[in-house]
């Protein structure tokens, strides 16, 4: 009872700490003593590197320290976190072995997992401030995109500045998922890597003499039948492709053009868009190799985008892939702070 009194005492403090590459923003929200959907004022600041400084400390205890009702969450970061699209224990090793790991339910449909010895460093490098909550980046993206999650087979991802999430559903359930390292490049495209700027020098010891290939005249008549070969894009099932289009997302995405908070240069920017398309492409074609996932062919890809793409991402998914693309921008600190509110109410 006297609990209860106290609450409606005290505002409530929702502290959310993310770390962007090299830095660590803090986000905060005031919210009132009498229902947390009641914002009262907001403060954010972006701290340079990814110790908990005397600076860090002074920035939250200003907002917390008139109040006891204050939660400070901070979003996983950890690289051995994933998803099994299960939640019978017989079934999660089949997956993925979590004997080193936490793991949690979500809504008795899906599990997610960390690393345990990840969540210790965690809790001791905070250790000054405290964590109340851990929030995964796939329960996250899923909550950003619980609107779409009905759909049929689509791929949600989450772009965070060293990282993504990514999730394959078919009709509100969880086929498949991966956390991806922005630092990690795939095989395949190792290649793709290189610098282009470098002068390379090709050496042909066993060229081909074209001057001894004879060619009689109806095979080159037969070669030229080959021009009268109608453009694939015309086709009827590429148009009636195209009209499942989500008008609704491209009319979102036309509103939100103009909001890209990107600060990078256009060559950092088109690298690491380039590394983002290589991971996603890489891993879709893990999902479509495993026996062990449901799959049929992916069409619409939906992208939470917490770091501002280019345009030239959208294009590399869209033209390599063949999937519908679309992009809402995304606050991932503020996203945050909506999971941590859901967190109280429960």
């Amino acid at each position: 009872m006297l609990q209860k009194v106290l609450q409606k005492l005290y505002n409530r403090i929702f502290v959310n700490i993310l770390h962007e590459g090299s830095q660590t923003k803090v986000y905060i929200e005031v919210c009132s003593a009498t229902s947390e959907s009641e914002l009262l004022l907001n403060a954010q600041k972006i701290f340079e590197g990814t110790k908990v400084t005397s600076e860090m400390i002074s920035f939250i205890q200003d907002y917390t320290k008139d109040s006891p009702y204050f939660y400070i969450a901070f979003l996983d970061n950890s690289l051995e976190q994933g998803v099994i699209p299960t939640c019978e224990k017989s079934q999660l090793l089949k997956y993925y072995d979590i004997t080193a790991s936490e793991y949690k339910c979500l809504n008795e449909q899906w599990a997610y997992y960390t690393s345990k010895s990840d969540l210790y460093a965690l809790e001791r490098h905070y250790s000054k401030v405290g964590i109340d909550f851990v929030f995964s980046p796939f329960t996250l993206l899923a909550n950003f995109f619980k609107d779409k999650i009905e759909t049929e087979f689509v791929v949600f991802v989450l772009i965070e500045h060293t990282a993504l999430a990514l999730m394959v559903y078919n009709k509100g359930q969880l086929l498949f998922g991966e956390y991806l390292d922005m630092h990690y490049i795939p095989e395949e495209d190792a290649l793709s890597s290189v610098d282009l700027n470098e002068d390379l020098t090709l050496v042909f010891d066993d060229s081909i003499d074209l001057e001894g290939v004879d060619v009689d005249a109806d095979e080159l008549e037969m070669i030229d039948d080959f021009a009268d070969i109608a453009d694939l894009d015309s086709l009827e099932e590429i148009e009636e492709f195209s009209e499942h289009e989500d008008i609704e997302e491209k009319l979102l995405e036309a509103a939100q053009e103009q909001l890209s908070f990107s600060n990078v240069s256009d060559k950092d920017s088109f690298n690491e868009d380039y590394r983002r398309f290589s991971l996603i492409q890489a891993s879709l074609r893990s999902y479509y190799d495993d026996e062990r996932y449901e799959s049929d062919f992916i069409e619409k890809v939906y992208i939470a985008d917490g770091v501002g793409v280019s345009p030239d991402f959208k294009r590399y998914l869209e033209e390599e892939m063949f999937v519908n693309v679309y992009i809402r921008q995304a606050d991932v600190a503020i996203e945050m702070c909506e999971l941590a509110k859901m967190e109280f109410r429960s």
